[in-house]
């Protein structure tokens, strides 16, 4: 069961490090979405925040801390889904159900980040650490 626990965070966290090479190589297209948005600083913002995930994705994989990790990713989703995808503002119906889709992806990205912390932090952890849980 431990290498199925370890082939769950290498693929929970590709999306993170996807997410964080692209606001890293699009910051200035990311940066003018988040402006629209409302986000105060936003280039600064979208660069903290692909160092942050992207981080927080490469020590899960690598099982560093990995219930600190999974638990780390939680606030920047749910963040992301209210302040990014409001799709409850969207006048256009297909912005309406893209935003409402991200939204939901977010939400449950943050149910799995808060599953994984679970696990990792339980009695009964998953082997295949570099450093075992902190909590």
């Amino acid at each position: 069961m431990d290498v199925v626990a370890l082939i769950a965070r290498i693929v929970f966290a590709l999306i993170f490090v996807n997410a964080a090479v692209g606001h890293l190589t699009a910051t200035d297209a990311m940066a003018a979405y988040a402006a629209g948005k409302g986000l105060p600083r936003p280039r600064l913002a979208v660069q903290v925040s692909g160092i942050c995930i992207g981080l927080a994705a490469l020590l899960l994989v690598l099982g560093v801390w990995p219930d600190l990790m999974a638990l780390a990713l939680v606030p920047f989703l749910l963040l992301t889904a209210v302040l990014f995808h409001d799709f409850w503002r969207q006048a256009d119906a297909q912005a309406r159900q893209t935003e409402q889709i991200q939204f939901a992806k977010d939400l449950s990205l943050a149910g799995g980040a808060l599953a994984l912390f679970v696990l990792y932090a339980s009695d009964a952890h998953p082997d295949l650490n570099l450093v075992g849980p902190l909590f």
